[in-house]
C-alpha cells in the first residue's frame, strides 16, 4: 500500500469508526427503446472526500491489501465515485453494468476462513464492475465464488457493514446481503428500489403494505429507510414513460432528490439516517454517468465513450473534493493518477 493510500485509510478508517453510518437509497428506471437508469444518493454523518476515477481494462487488482487476498485482473473499464480514495461506493462498467454499495446494520459476515481468498467490502463493487458485464453473470459469479467478502479493519473493534445492489442494461437488477454469515441473493427485474434498511426481505413485505394502502392517498415522509423506499417506490411508478435521455435522467434525479436527507440532518442512535452528501444516475444506455453534489450547484457527467478503458492506459481521476467547479461533460478533465489500494480487512 502507498503512503498516499494509507493516509487515505487511516483517516477513512477514523471517521468511519467514529460515525458508522452509510445511509443511501437506490432505484432502477426501465423506459421504452432499451432506456435504463440507475440513482442512488450517498448519506453519511461527515465528509467521505469522494473524487471519481476511471479505471481501464488489465488492471491488476488486490481485493485485501494482504495475505491471502483475491486478486484479479479487470475485464472491464469503468467509471467509479470512491470513498476518501480507499473503498469504491458506486460506479458503472463499460458494458452497463452499475453497482452500488449500501449500509446495512443487520449484516453479519462468516469468521475469516484462512483458506479462503479474502476481498474486502471496500473492493467487493469494483470486483463486480471488473469482473462482470451482466447481473446474471454476477449472480452465478458470486454466488459459487470461492473467495469470502469481509469488513476491513477499524479502529476501535467497529467492523462497517453493507450489503450491495447492481443493475445492467437490459433493467436487471439483485441485491447481495451477508446474513448470518451466509450469502443471501435477492435476483429479478422487479427489484427496483432498495434503501439501507432493514434487510431487503423486509422492505419488500414493506412495498407490498404501502402498495394496497395506494400512494397517491398518503405516502410515509420521514427520512427513515423504510419511507424512503415506499416513496422512492411510488415516485418511480408514476415516472413519465420516456426514451428521451433529457427527461429521463430529470425524472430519476427528481426521485433521488425526494428520497434524500437534508443537510443538517442528524438521529443520535440512528446510524441509518445522515445527510446526503452526492446523489449519481447512470444512463444504461448512453453509458453517461451523472454526480451532483449536494454542496455544488451544478450536475456534471462523464461520457464513457470518450473515455479511453484499453488495456494499458493510464488510471485517471477527477478530484471533486476540493471545492472544484464543474459543469457538462467532464472526461476530458481527468488526470492520470495511481489507482488507490482497498481498506485491508480485519485479520
Amino acid at each position: 500500500m502507498s503512503i498516499q493510500s494509507r493516509l487515505a485509510a487511516t483517516a477513512a478508517a477514523s471517521l468511519i469508526a467514529s460515525s458508522p453510518v452509510l445511509a443511501c437509497s437506490r432505484v432502477t428506471y426501465i423506459g421504452p427503446d432499451n432506456t435504463v437508469l440507475t440513482g442512488r444518493s450517498m448519506d453519511w454523518m461527515v465528509p467521505l472526500h469522494s473524487n471519481l476515477w476511471v479505471f481501464p481494462e488489465g488492471l491488476e487488482r488486490n481485493g485485501a491489501d494482504g495475505r491471502n487476498s483475491l486478486t484479479w485482473t479487470s475485464k472491464y473499464g469503468s467509471v467509479v465515485t470512491a470513498a476518501y480514495d480507499a473503498a469504491t461506493t458506486d460506479g458503472m462498467n463499460e458494458k452497463g453494468l452499475v453497482a452500488s454499495l449500501l449500509y446495512l446494520s443487520s449484516a453479519e459476515y462468516s469468521i475469516p476462513d484462512p483458506a479462503k481468498r479474502a476481498l474486502s467490502i471496500a473492493g467487493w463493487p469494483q470486483y463486480v464492475l471488473d469482473t462482470y458485464a451482466t447481473v446474471d453473470e454476477a449472480v452465478a459469479g458470486l454466488e459459487a465464488a470461492p473467495f469470502q467478502v469481509l469488513p476491513p479493519a477499524m479502529p476501535g473493534g467497529y467492523a462497517p457493514t453493507m450489503h450491495l445492489a447492481i443493475s445492467d442494461a437490459s433493467g436487471d437488477s439483485a441485491i447481495f446481503e451477508y446474513i448470518h454469515g451466509k450469502l443471501v441473493v435477492h435476483h429479478s427485474k422487479l427489484y427496483a428500489v432498495m434503501t439501507n434498511e432493514p434487510a431487503f426481505d423486509q422492505q419488500l413485505a414493506l412495498d407490498a403494505y404501502w402498495k394496497d394502502i395506494g400512494g397517491a392517498a398518503m405516502l410515509p415522509g420521514t427520512d427513515r429507510p423504510a419511507d424512503r423506499f415506499v416513496r422512492a417506490s411510488y415516485y418511480l411508478s408514476q415516472a413519465p414513460q420516456t426514451s428521451d435521455p433529457l427527461k429521463s435522467v430529470a425524472a430519476m434525479f427528481s426521485i433521488i432528490r425526494d428520497v434524500s436527507v437534508p443537510m443538517g440532518v442528524t438521529k443520535p442512535g440512528s446510524p441509518n439516517i445522515a445527510p446526503t452528501l452526492w446523489r449519481t444516475v447512470s444512463d444504461q444506455k448512453s453509458r453517461q454517468y451523472y454526480f451532483e453534489s449536494t454542496s455544488s450547484p451544478n450536475i456534471f457527467w462523464v461520457d464513457m465513450s470518450k473515455l479511453n478503458l484499453a488495456a494499458g492506459q493510464p488510471t485517471e481521476t477527477l478530484n471533486v473534493d476540493s471545492g472544484e467547479f464543474y459543469a457538462g461533460e467532464t472526461s476530458a478533465r481527468f488526470k492520470p493518477a495511481t489507482a488507490f489500494d482497498f481498506l485491508p480487512v480485519a485479520r
